[in-house]
């Protein structure tokens, strides 16, 4: 597997987070519009037996990691800092990869240290006021046309994202894969695309990645993932869970049965220890197929594998 790390640039507003699952999805609906049907079955293929064709990661702010889900105290504290404070450090620099996961705390940045402006976080969310207008009466009204509000999430002016993704050369290119997030990126990703939301640029693209650390024996993952029966071991491993309650993109919105299954997931920035660690670019499972997640399309699947980048957890032993 190789990795590519897409620098891209939002355009407008977003409706839907970009995490890595749903962008993987939209992936999945552009592949298909530019190659074929036939072509994204190909290359799905064996995706719930630990043979994806692609791992997306959520869109990270330039440079930086989540912060491990390890408690505030198991890290070294540092002395200028208030817990309030300590806790807003969210964001771990590629250059700390150098230095012990339990030093990391003091390297964090928060979302304003981040975007270099004090009055700017990282991305704001706003309930953006929409209407439906009666085009017997000339107004909006009651039920389906009154007045609601959807949220709406902006990034930081200037702001630039780093999407790294997890793919096989032997099945997608990397020129595939950068055309397939240029047309995501042009026609816009998520909830409301169709009237603007979720644009972006594709600024450039390398074949790089954060390095592991040296002796690792734990992943840091950098999207959400499917951890369960995958032999980490529980007692060593922390992450924070979450239900994604997933719905049908693209053109199978009008399929009559929007809905998918929720599933279960843990988010960026779990740490999964297992028995034995082997050098991998990612980790987790596919989710899905077999009407598991949709009756409406019952091949869909989901993303619940995750990149993923070796650390090093010392043991109970060390950090005593």
């Amino acid at each position: 597997m190789d990795t590519i790390t897409l620098r891209i640039h939002p355009l407008s507003p977003f409706g839907t987070p970009p995490l890595g699952d749903t962008l993987f999805g939209q992936l999945c609906w552009a592949l298909r519009h530019q190659a074929g049907e036939a072509r994204l079955r190909e290359l799905l293929d064996g995706y719930l037996e630990n043979r994806p064709f692609a791992v997306v990661a959520d869109a990270l702010p330039a440079g930086y990691l989540p912060r491990p889900a390890l408690p505030l105290s198991w890290f070294e504290q540092p002395a200028d800092a208030d817990r309030k404070r300590l806790k807003q450090r969210n964001w771990i620099p590629h250059s700390a990869l150098r230095q012990p996961v339990r030093s990391w705390l003091n390297a964090a940045r928060s979302d304003r240290e981040v975007t270099g402006h004090p009055d700017f976080s990282l991305r704001e969310s706003w309930p953006q006021p929409h209407n439906s207008i009666n085009r017997l009466t000339g107004t909006t009204g009651e039920g389906g046309f009154a007045p609601y509000t959807m949220l709406q999430i902006g990034f930081a002016p200037g702001l630039t994202l780093d999407l790294l993704v997890v793919f096989d050369p032997a099945r997608l290119s990397a020129m595939e894969l950068l055309e397939g997030f240029e047309s995501i990126g042009a026609t816009g990703f998520g909830r409301d695309a169709s009237i603007g939301l979720g644009k972006f640029s594709v600024e450039e693209s390398a074949a790089a990645c954060p390095p592991a650390q040296a002796a690792a024996n734990a992943y840091l993952t950098l999207a959400p993932c499917a951890p369960q029966g995958c032999d980490f071991l529980p007692h060593a491993s922390r992450y924070q869970p979450f239900t994604r309650f997933g719905r049908h993109g693209d053109q199978a919105v009008h399929s009559g049965q929007p809905f998918k299954t929720p599933v279960l997931l843990a988010a960026a920035g779990a740490v999964l220890k297992p028995g034995r660690y082997v050098e991998t670019g990612y980790v987790g499972r596919g989710l899905g197929g077999d009407g598991r997640l949709s009756r409406a399309i019952p091949a869909t699947v989901h993303q619940g594998y995750a990149p993923a980048i070796g650390v090093h957890l010392p043991d109970e032993e060390e950090q005593a």
